[in-house]
């Protein structure tokens, strides 16, 4: 697999628009970091680590809905492995006006938008949320 984050993203999308409460995923520590600031922004429930086909460590991803809706609208892959994209602080873009979140992977650790503005360090834009 190329793109692990493009993936497990893909496997959100997808299983949003089944309506579906739990997808799997397989496991790894960058998974898990994009997982906790989706969490703590409030877009998912929250993750499991399981163990998946073949003994393989996966993660089991609750995901969340609001009256029927999925909280997730659009997610959007920014950085890809063909094309890697790098911003300061001063270039990290706000996502609808502030609505939605890009996620950033900077020298201090995987996190939002507002968090790395407010720590003053940019990084890689992994993707969007809205």
């Amino acid at each position: 697999m190329n793109d692990p984050i493009g993936d497990m993203l893909t496997r959100i999308r997808n299983a949003q628009m089944r309506r579906k409460s739990i997808v799997q995923s397989p496991a790894s520590k960058l998974r898990c970091w994009v997982l906790d600031v989706l969490a703590d922004e409030g877009y998912i429930r929250g993750y499991e680590k399981t163990t998946g086909e073949g003994g393989h460590p996966a993660l089991e991803i609750s995901l969340k809905y609001f009256d029927g809706d999925p909280v997730i609208r659009e997610v959007k892959r920014i950085s890809k492995p063909g094309r890697r994209v790098y911003l300061g602080v001063k270039d990290i873009p706000q996502v609808r006006q502030g609505l939605g979140l890009s996620i950033v992977s900077t020298p201090q650790g995987v996190m939002s938008d507002a968090a790395a503005r407010s720590a003053n360090v940019g990084g890689e834009v992994l993707c969007t949320v809205f």
